[in-house]
């Protein structure tokens, strides 16, 4: 038997065996066993964080245009303008 026809004999069977195996419904069970805990943590994902800091970034804008615009409006009330 030519050496590539056996490498994919070997390939084969592995495939086989592996797909029969209970390691498959192991790893099926310990996903899920894992999900469930994250959600009962109450984790927020990356696309919900990356929203709340864009969230985030804007109010700070707004709160420094605020304050900047804040500080004017005193300094005209000092200076009687």
């Amino acid at each position: 038997m030519e050496p590539a026809r056996l490498i994919e004999e070997v390939n084969a069977r592995l495939s086989e065996l592996l797909a029969a195996s209970p390691a498959q419904d192991i790893e099926r069970n310990v996903k899920a066993v894992v999900a469930s805990a994250f959600e009962r943590l109450e984790l927020a994902t990356r696309e919900e964080l990356d929203v709340q800091a864009k969230v985030l970034a804007r109010t700070r804008e707004k709160l420094s245009a605020l304050e900047t615009r804040v500080a004017e409006l005193e300094q005209q009330l000092k200076t009687g303008a």
